[in-house]
């Protein structure tokens, strides 16, 4: 039950509909522990009667006698029928409190789960797989669920009734009351010791669904390379094992469940045998009434289900605390990257102003460092991989001003893309520190930070969903003039136009419907939406012809001339002119300066601008 602790201000925050459910619950089982008591007046009436019917035999009065009789049991009828109606009100109360109050906690820690997730760094999602993640927010969280709902209805309902009942029990006869619960002990016991063996083989099946999970969201992603190298039956076969190891995990705690029924079952007979036995003993020595015998049986079965549910109840805990304790793994992972505008906010110590948007409080070393000519300053940076432990960056330097125009070429490996992931803080340096109009990043609000940024990355990915849906996500507010005018910018605007659909059709996941090179013009389109003050592009071009490119560097370097900007990649943009270039390689800067500066130089970017332009004139003369 540790784990399920973290439930507790849930629990506060819809207390109301909790203390209704338990009070509805009680009034509920009041009314059903009366029942019992009116079919025993009920029972005694008819064995009483029965001789007084007999003594007026012959007599004129005697169809009186029966007359009554039958009223007043009509009366008792009556009584239990209501009886059982104002229970089954109570019930339905029950399940608007209770069950309601479980969907509500179920929706809030779903959301909760998401969120966590979001804030979540990136080196997180490299060392989890995706079907994992799915699967603790969905399968766990529907395991929580059924705990936050039956399991406590039916517990609530379990202490409530053997409270009323037992209580009755014993205002008749304390021994037949303790010798019809006699068998109660060795269901304790037995509940105590397969409850043990439920909670380790619950969290044995929800690993194991996490992991059929993540292998059906990996086949799926990647249909594509499975079926090109032929290898749906190989893949078939691993999912037929681990889907043979979840069905095993599951059957053995099936086999495990299935002992409490008729357990349950049991007990419950054994209990009716004795109260038959013991109270017939007690009639005889007139302590009881038949009546009570009658009473104590439907007191015994009545709690039949409740005890029979007790093995589900434990069943159905065990089940969410090893749900929940995988819940908890993840939410007690703190996010490596902090946005502090959050951080100093909850300590009441950042204003907001009139149109809502934070700002962090100036500091003294703030204002010493502020260089309003100076976009993005790389000071000394270096920076090692956390979750690998390699090293991509080498005390990178570098200055650039509002508007100018930045190429980052280098080999595959070299760092490029690690300088764009660090420029939007996906991740923190390790040394140094990378400054935005003199202000250290990490001291910046994250969201206006990269809201200031139009990041197309290396990887690209598009949601399935509409095109216009898809270029809107960078703006949200953006109009369907505005999607097109985008998109023209990106130069794709006539593919778009001849598809069936136009920009109302749906792209597949990620995308998958499109070309490599659509996709990374519709994530250009994307980025250029949000009219960003920073253009980071990161090798978004490779996928694209070369009249294509030609449109798009033509974008480039006119409409947005106002804008900073860098463009990492591994061509030579001879059509774009930079302000500055880096080369990099094994994360250092090896040349740096203008296209003429570096061609002069003789090495690694010369060498590359030949053998582009001896290509190109391949290319051309074919």
């Amino acid at each position: 039950m540790a784990h399920l602790f973290f439930l507790n201000k849930y629990f506060f925050k819809y207390r109301r509909r909790l203390l209704l459910g338990i009070l509805f619950i009680f009034v509920s089982n009041y009314f059903q522990a009366l029942q019992p008591q009116m079919i025993r007046q009920a029972l005694d009436l008819v064995v009483e009667n029965i001789a007084l019917y007999r003594m007026y035999d012959g007599f004129g009065l005697q169809p009186v006698v029966f007359s009554h009789f039958g009223r007043t049991l009509l009366y008792f009828g009556g009584v239990v029928l209501v009886l059982a109606l104002l229970m089954g009100v109570f019930l339905f109360l029950v399940r608007q409190t209770i069950i309601v109050m479980s969907r509500l906690i179920e929706y809030d820690l779903r959301k909760e789960i998401f969120q966590h997730y979001e804030d979540l760094h990136l080196a997180f999602y490299k060392k989890n797989a995706t079907g994992d993640l799915m699967a603790r927010v969905m399968e766990d969280v529907s395991k929580v669920r059924m705990y936050l709902g039956p399991a406590i209805l039916y517990g609530i309902n379990l202490v409530s009734l053997f409270t009323l009942v037992i209580i009755s029990m014993l205002r008749v006869n304390v021994t037949l009351t303790l010798w019809s619960l006699l068998p109660l002990p060795i269901l304790s016991l037995s509940i105590y010791f397969v409850s043990s063996l439920i909670s380790k083989n619950s969290e044995k099946i929800q690993r194991q669904l996490s992991k059929l999970t993540s292998i059906s969201q990996e086949v799926f992603s990647g249909i594509r390379v499975v079926k090109s190298y032929v290898q749906e039956a190989p893949m078939g076969r691993f999912f037929q094992e681990e889907s043979q190891a979840y069905m095993d995990k599951s059957l053995k705690l099936a086999r495990v469940e299935s002992f409490f029924q008729p357990t349950m079952l049991v007990l419950i007979g054994l209990s009716t045998i004795i109260t038959v036995y013991v109270g017939g003993l007690q009639v005889a020595k007139g302590n009881v009434t038949t009546g009570n015998i009658a009473e104590f049986i439907i007191y015994v079965n009545m709690l039949t289900w409740p005890v029979t549910s007790l093995g589900w109840i434990s069943s159905l805990i065990q089940q969410a605390a090893a749900s929940q304790k995988r819940i908890n793994e993840f939410l007690s992972i703190k996010p490596e990257i902090v946005n502090p505008v959050d951080s100093l906010q909850s300590a009441g110590l950042v204003p907001t102003t009139r149109d809502g948007s934070r700002q962090l409080p100036a500091t003294s070393h703030q204002s010493a460092i502020r260089n309003p000519q100076s976009a993005i300053v790389f000071d000394n940076v270096s920076f090692t991989y956390p979750d690998t432990g390699i090293v991509a960056l080498r005390n990178i330097s570098f200055e650039l001003l509002h508007g100018q125009k930045l190429a980052i070429i280098g080999r595959t490996g070299s760092g490029k893309s690690t300088l764009a992931d660090l420029l939007v803080r996906l991740y923190d340096v390790t040394e140094g520190r990378i400054l935005m109009d003199g202000v250290d990043i990490r001291q910046l609000d994250l969201h206006r930070l990269r809201q200031r940024i139009g990041y197309v990355p290396q990887d690209v990915f598009l949601f399935s969903d509409t095109i216009s849906n898809n270029v809107r996500f960078g703006r949200p507010d953006a109009t369907q003039a505005d999607v097109e005018a985008f998109v023209r910018h990106a130069a794709i605007y006539n593919e778009i136009a001849e598809l069936p659909e136009g920009f109302e059709t749906v792209v597949g996941e990620r995308g998958v419907t499109l070309s490599g090179g659509q996709k990374q013009r519709v994530s250009i389109a994307r980025a250029l939406a949000k009219q960003p003050e920073i253009v980071l592009l990161d090798d978004c071009l490779s996928a694209v012809d070369t009249n294509t490119e030609k449109q798009i560097l033509g974008y480039l370097g006119t409409d947005i001339a106002d804008k900073t900007a860098i463009i990492i990649t591994h061509r030579i943009y001879s059509l774009l002119e930079f302000d500055k270039i880096i080369v990099l390689d094994d994360g250092r800067i090896t040349e740096m300066g203008t296209h003429a500066e570096l061609l002069s130089m003789k090495g690694y970017y010369f060498e590359q601008f030949e053998k582009q332009r001896m290509e190109e004139g391949m290319e051309s003369g074919g």
